[in-house]
């Protein structure tokens, strides 16, 4: 079971999925099946309230799917996968950041970029050749 700010994530909404990983590893590589895939199927679960589950099908969708294959055991991989699957829960579970609110430049500063434009058009106007 996987644990997410206090929801627990039961057994039987994950489906593991085992194949052979790819990369360096020689012959160990090529026998075992240590690459992990973990599947959350997040519409079908009860583990979220529904507010919840409604913001992390939003961001998520129906299915979370998860591979880790960095490791040289299939225990190791599992458990990279539950950490991955937890911590992106964690993030999707996260509120929306507060709408920004719109602010005007003041008067000053409008005054100070008009200035300096004008200071950098009269710079590059006096480059040009002079006029007889």
């Amino acid at each position: 079971m996987i644990t997410v700010r206090g929801h627990v994530v039961p057994d039987s909404d994950l489906t593991w999925r085992f194949s052979r990983s790819s990369g360096p590893g020689g012959q160990h590589v090529n026998t075992t099946d240590t690459r992990v895939q973990l599947v959350f199927d997040l519409a079908g679960s009860d583990a979220f309230p529904e507010r919840l589950k409604t913001r992390l099908l939003t961001r998520l969708g129906k299915e979370v799917v998860v591979v880790a294959s960095e490791h040289r055991s299939q225990l190791r991989n599992r458990q990279a996968a539950e950490e991955r699957l937890a911590a992106t829960l964690e993030e999707a579970m996260k509120p929306p950041p507060p709408p920004r609110v719109p602010t005007k430049p003041s008067k000053r500063s409008q005054q100070r970029r008009v200035d300096q434009k004008k200071r950098r058009g009269e710079t590059k106007r006096l480059r040009g050749r002079p006029i007889d």
